[in-house]
């Protein structure tokens, strides 16, 4: 058997614990891990795609069989390109489950071959997402313990910026 590649797509706006949560548990389980930033047209990021993949790789500097690229289109697609035999997704509550579940039958319709794996997050991180992160960082809240250092540094910076 070869090596065992996952992909772990998603939009990492900032990345945060919750996110980095369920990059460690993949990585039990896969040789590799591609962390695919996705470039979304249809989304307005507070962070360049490019801010993105940086503020990741500063957040795991340990992690030796991980990855970071960006793409643009289907997420099917690109885990073909990268050799991922599975999609890793990550849920928090009951309702992740809903959106996941969908995109994850449209994605085996696609490409029968690409598994999607869902792992939960610790439930210290249940709460957090990068929408909510944002928002509670914006309203003058503490979002130290929620995030790594690299995006709660970039979260300040882009706000005194007025960005």
């Amino acid at each position: 058997m070869g090596e065992r590649i996952a992909l772990y797509p998603g939009s990492f706006d900032p990345v945060t614990r919750g996110h980095l949560d369920i990059l460690e548990r993949a990585c039990l389980v896969f040789d590799r891990v591609v962390v695919g930033v996705l470039g979304n047209p249809s989304k307005s990021p507070l962070f360049t795609t490019e801010e993105r993949v940086d503020l990741i790789r500063r957040s795991i500097a340990d992690a030796p069989q991980v990855e970071v690229d960006t793409f643009d289109g289907l997420t099917v697609d690109f885990a073909q390109r990268v050799g991922a035999i599975a999609i890793v997704r990550g849920l928090r509550v009951t309702s992740d489950f809903e959106n996941e579940f969908q995109m994850t039958l449209m994605n085996r319709r696609l490409n029968p071959d690409v598994h999607t794996i869902f792992l939960m997050t610790s439930f210290s991180n249940v709460f957090i997402s990068s929408s909510i992160i944002k928002e509670v960082f914006r309203l003058g809240g503490a979002i130290d313990d929620a995030v790594p250092p690299a995006s709660a540094e970039a979260l300040r910076r882009k706000f005194a910026q007025g960005d």
